[in-house]
């Protein structure tokens, strides 16, 4: 029985933390919720109790060893040194260690293995990252892929629940014939798409399309695979959509490519257009599966197949993988 944190527990990605610790009974001796000052004292459940939420200061920790961390990049960067100095295992959902040569950038289905090697901090990948490789871990495995170019369908739920909150009053003020002032966005997302997640680069990429790109590669340990993105923010509530395509460098077909996902730990086919079966993000709200659809060959290309993508980013894409990072790390005995 473990010592559990969780940091950040009031936001969407925290309360799912604590709901996923209770459906899938990881082995909590205890439990601390902890947020900022604004959500110091809110009454949270675990397991029929009522806990008390506490302001996150490095004090908090004392006694803590597993804390799942959805604290946002600047929180994460100041207290995570110090959790550890305390002795606990930092699961990091933000995007302040990811790219750090020491931290592992874990996916389980995908390098579970990494976790031997790291130093007290773990990084959670992207949300749309992680669903992403989930699917092309085990075809990159056998057929090794060379080139992945994926155009994104993002909801608002991985902005915030504030986000949810302006969908809902934009799509209300629409209907009704109402002015709307976008707040969260730079401009309207109801009943519109923005191609514009996070700050842009020089090179002309958001910061959203370079982690894929990265954080690909560093979890498919795998520097020379040419990865294009494209992110673009939808008027959906939850559960991203990804249009991925691949090029490998062995010959390929899509019944192979079906036969390798089905056989494939966390993932759903629902692969048959002709019946209208394919993922959709009302499908995937809620679940913990990454599901994989609209198999098909690229004829463009040599070797080339093109899929359709979709998970519940605030379960598999955030929470849900930092869960399944403490149970790994319970089951090879690293805690």
């Amino acid at each position: 029985m473990y010592n559990v944190a969780v940091v950040g527990a009031t936001g969407l990605v925290g309360r799912e933390m604590v709901s996923i610790l209770k459906s899938r009974n990881f082995p909590v001796k205890s439990i601390k919720l902890l947020a900022t000052s604004r959500s110091q004292g809110t009454i949270m459940q675990f397991k029929g109790r009522d806990i008390v939420v506490e302001e996150v200061t490095p004090e908090a920790f004392k006694g803590v060893q597993i804390a799942l961390f959805s604290a946002g990049e600047k929180g994460s960067k100041e207290l995570s040194p110090e959790v550890v100095k305390a002795g606990a295992i930092v699961i990091d959902n933000s995007n302040a260690f990811r790219m750090e040569q020491d931290v592992p950038l874990v996916v389980p289905e995908v390098n579970e293995e990494k976790l031997r090697d790291h130093k007290g901090i773990i990084a959670n990948p992207n949300c749309s990252t992680i669903q992403m490789v989930v699917a092309l871990a085990p075809i990159h495995r056998k057929y090794k892929i060379k080139r992945i170019v994926v155009s994104t369908y993002q909801s608002v739920s991985g902005t915030g629940r504030e986000a949810v909150d302006e969908l809902w009053e934009e799509t209300r003020n629409i209907i009704g014939n109402k002015s709307i002032t976008p707040k969260i966005y730079p401009h309207q997302i109801a009943f519109n798409l923005l191609p514009h997640i996070d700050i842009f680069y020089p090179n002309g990429y958001s910061k959203e399309e370079m982690k894929m790109v990265q954080e690909t590669r560093k979890i498919l340990d795998d520097q020379s695979i040419k990865v294009c993105a494209t992110t673009v923010r939808v008027p959906v509530f939850r559960a991203h959509s990804e249009s991925v395509n691949i090029e490998t460098e062995l010959p390929i077909t899509p019944e192979e490519v079906r036969e390798i996902l089905m056989k494939s730990p966390g993932i759903v086919v629902m692969d048959a257009p002709e019946e209208c079966v394919y993922p959709m993000p009302i499908l995937a709200e809620g679940k913990d599966e990454v599901f994989v659809g609209r198999i098909r060959r690229d004829e463009s290309v040599e070797n080339g197949i093109a899929m359709w993508i979709v998970s519940d980013n605030i379960r598999k894409g955030a929470a849900l993988n930092a869960v399944q990072i403490a149970e790994s790390l319970v089951k090879l005995g690293l805690v």
